[in-house]
């Protein structure tokens, strides 16, 4: 009896352990895989510094790269992922130091050495283009507040300078707040996650109660000064000393000119705030969503044109095919015999719509891609929703979509396969041959497009630009992982069964009327609608990318893409219906470019975005930088979509013709 209360006890210790986790990840839910770190009075907080960045170029550059204080230790990397090296951020420890509680002005960080012409030129050159100084504290990006012709602005950063009456002038000192707040955690036992590991918390009230309690960062802010030290009093002064006479920092005046041969000198101040913020709040500064109302008129619009394509489609289901069904089964042979003879429009084609498509091979190929793209995306997308890629796990976006990208190539496989064997009637030759091109068609345009861009990073000597190591581990993670799996799900497609045509196919196949409208024109036209679904988020998804701006409205995402991949459907198998009617039997490519048009709208609208809404963005790096990306983007949206219109079309067309009652 003992024994079995013991494990009943055991049991609710178990039980208690899980539900307080859950608790406690539902607490944390705003932005999970971020935990609050406790520190106590008089600890040292430790400032990082990211890539200076530009929207006016797009090419990140090193924080050091400018002739700014280094830390006393020496520079060193911090820990990053893959995310965070393709999108060119480089994390380094900086020579500012705080700590808790503890407010310090007047703090004399270090003087330069006279600058070069080259440092000169540079440090004029990065004014110029508006870079601006990214520093993290406590996984905390410094923000900054003003105030312009009467609206209230916040930017992520700080500009390394200003330029006035032909003049440069740096910002050399550095006013930091820190908002805190109490450290606060619940009565019971649970697990915390830190960014090392697990901790055990004890539910021992002598343990919750110290006499110094810890505190937490939620939020930090920087207010940039150009202030003219004098040279008299920096003499005997050594990093972290206090300069002897107060410092006015006033963020409306510059005094710091950048000149050659002349030095410059930095300090900084910082404050302790307590804040009624909470934890699970702090980034809400960052993430505050602007324009609401556009995001739902967006969904309104797509939800409009679903509906309007709906109408079509119940016309054509209900309406043309059930009552030419309904007719020709009323018929007896002999009548459906003669009627065969007076038909026209699809039913003229039953004996040639399911003839093999030019480039077969080919079209399971972009299908098969287009899936997994279109797989990648529905998962991230909600993950993202969900909150699990946030902004406090800087790169896991794009670390995630790579990763699922490569373990759904067992997907893109089996696709390839199951489709060539529907085309080949069962046929298995050359199954690998086209599993292999699965797993290299997509990712080698990638490649060749994001080396070409590497090189001329490279040559700029940006932050942006690919390590070797990190191209040989995308390689490794490419041929090592992604491709068998490609393979693996190629080899489980020949085993599945395929799908038997309804009709059998004529030996010679029959002749397309002339048509009035060029059936290539119609498909290139249905691009509009799906363009029309998404076209307000992707303002907001460019804005985000090329303007600096913070994207997590990925809950309105969700829904836009869910749309989109109806409307996308809808497009499709309207405009397949439209070809067969007109006795066009050749729909199976029509049909992937009815929806995968959208992707050339795409494009072009990336390039109305960098004649109006990047109009700053200067030099022809930046430019081919722009399109580059631009395209690889449309190249996978044409896949994806096109993939959706495809496979919507061709379980219609076989729906269809499975109804009739032809030999």
């Amino acid at each position: 009896m003992m024994g079995l209360l013991d494990q009943y006890d055991t049991t609710k210790r178990v039980q208690l352990l899980v539900f307080v986790a859950f608790l406690q990840c539902a607490a944390g839910f705003y932005l999970p895989g971020s935990f609050p770190h406790k520190y106590m009075v008089g600890d040292q907080l430790s400032v990082k510094v990211n890539s200076l960045t530009s929207i006016e170029t797009e090419i990140p550059y090193g924080y050091y790269s400018l002739p700014f204080c280094k830390p006393m230790e020496g520079v060193k990397d911090s820990a990053e992922n893959l995310g965070e090296l393709l999108m060119g951020d480089r994390i380094e420890n900086s020579p500012y130091r705080f700590k808790m509680r503890v407010n310090e002005t007047d703090v004399f960080l270090c003087q330069s050495g006279p600058l070069s012409a080259d440092e000169s030129k540079i440090l004029t050159e990065r004014i110029d283009e508006m870079y601006q100084v990214n520093i993290n504290l406590d996984n905390l990006p410094a923000i900054r507040y003003m105030t312009k012709d009467g609206y209230f602005l916040r930017w992520t950063g700080y500009p390394v300078g200003t330029r006035v009456q032909g003049d440069y002038y740096v910002f050399n000192h550095l006013k930091f707040t820190v908002l805190i707040h109490k450290y606060e955690k619940n009565n019971v036992a649970g697990v915390i996650g830190t960014g090392d590991g697990a901790e055990l918390i004890t539910t021992n009230d002598q343990n919750l109660t110290t006499d110094s309690p810890g505190y937490m960062v939620v939020g930090f802010e920087v207010v940039p000064c150009s202030v003219q030290h004098d040279s008299k009093l920096l003499k005997n002064l050594t990093t972290y000393s206090k300069y002897p006479s107060p410092i006015k920092c006033e963020p409306d005046k510059v005094s710091m000119p950048v000149k050659e041969a002349q030095p410059l000198t930095f300090s900084y101040e910082v404050s302790f705030v307590e804040s009624d913020i909470r934890w699970p709040s702090r980034w809400d500064a960052y993430l505050k969503m602007e324009g609401a109302r556009v995001h739902w008129f967006s969904i309104l619009n797509s939800l409009m044109v679903i509906a309007f394509l709906a109408g079509i489609v119940l016309v054509i289901f209900l309406r043309t095919i059930r009552r030419d069904l309904a007719r020709y089964e009323e018929l007896d042979k002999e009548a459906q015999a003669q009627l065969n003879e007076e038909l026209s429009g699809w039913k003229l084609v039953v004996g040639d719509v399911f003839r093999a498509p030019d480039n077969a091979e080919f079209l399971c190929v972009a299908v098969a891609d287009g899936c997994r793209i279109l797989g990648m995306a529905v998962v991230t997308i909600f993950f993202a929703a969900m909150g699990f890629m946030s902004p406090a796990s800087r790169g896991a976006l794009l670390t995630g979509m790579l990763l699922f990208y490569m373990f759904l190539g067992i997907v893109a496989g089996y696709v390839a396969v199951w489709l060539l064997k529907t085309f080949k009637s069962g046929e298995l030759s050359g199954w690998f041959s086209v599993s292999w091109r699965v797993a290299c068609f997509f990712p080698g345009i990638a490649f060749l497009i994001l080396t070409i861009l590497n090189f001329l990073l490279w040559g700029s000597h940006s932050t942006g630009a690919i390590p070797i190591s990190t191209f040989a581990v995308l390689l490794l993670l490419w041929f090592c992982i992604s491709v068998p799996l490609t393979l693996a799900g190629g080899f489980i497609g020949t085993k599945s069964p395929r799908l038997e045509y309804p009709v059998r196919t004529n030996q010679i196949a029959r002749e397309i009327p002339t048509q009035r409208f060029p059936s290539w024109l119609l498909a290139f036209g249905a691009g509009t609608l799906p363009f029309g679904t998404l076209f307000i988020e992707l303002f907001f998804i460019m804005s985000s990318i090329w303007l600096g701006r913070v994207y997590y409205v990925f809950g309105f995402l969700l829904i836009v893409f869910f749309l989109l991949v109806v409307v996308c459907a809808e497009v499709s198998l309207v405009l397949t219906y439209m070809n067969l009617c007109v006795e066009d039997w050749r729909w199976w490519w029509k049909s992937f470019f009815a929806s995968g048009s959208v992707a050339v709208y795409i494009f072009l609208y990336s390039i109305n975005y960098l004649v109006f809404d990047l109009k700053n963005l200067s030099g022809p790096v930046s430019a081919i930088l722009y399109l580059g990306y631009s395209l690889l983007m449309a190249i996978a949206v044409m896949l994806a979509t096109g993939a959706i219109g495809f496979l919507s079309s061709f379980l219609f067309v076989h729906r269809l013709f499975s109804s009739v009652k032809i030999d």
